[in-house]
């Protein structure tokens, strides 16, 4: 049993991932290892890269219809209610992450220079901008 964790036994898989969240010390990286491994033991396999592209967008469209039901003009439909923010957000992370995964992208690194690329592209951009201040 994992420190600090208070799962039983049946889940003993899900275990270092319960804890490493529930201490919010996950790593991008080590997400990346967590999802491959969940996938490749509970989800039998990885779809394919175009099944989870479009997975992704059926997410991102869940996220958009709470977003602007939440902060836009929209008013809630029945089947709206109880939908989750970040449960949400977090189907959008896990898709990407599998497709990270499948196609052999480490994330962290294409964060890591992502950040430099706006830094250095938009080092005054937004400061310069107007309509900002």
């Amino acid at each position: 049993m994992a420190k600090g964790c208070a799962v039983s036994q049946i889940r003993i898989r899900v275990i270092p991932l319960i804890c490493v969240i529930m201490n919010n010390i996950m790593t991008i990286q080590e997400a990346q290892a967590q999802v491959d491994q969940w996938i490749k033991t509970v989800g039998v396999r990885y779809f394919s890269e175009l099944t989870n592209m479009a997975i992704l967008t059926e997410e991102v469209g869940e996220l958009a219809r709470i977003m602007v039901r939440t902060y836009g003009d929209q008013s809630f439909k029945k089947t709206d209610l109880g939908k989750d923010l970040a449960d949400e957000m977090a189907d959008v992370l896990w898709v990407l992450i599998c497709l990270a995964n499948q196609t052999g992208v480490d994330l962290t690194t294409a964060l890591q220079k992502n950040f430099e690329k706006k830094n250095i592209r938009d080092a005054t951009r937004h400061q310069d901008n107007e309509k900002l201040h």
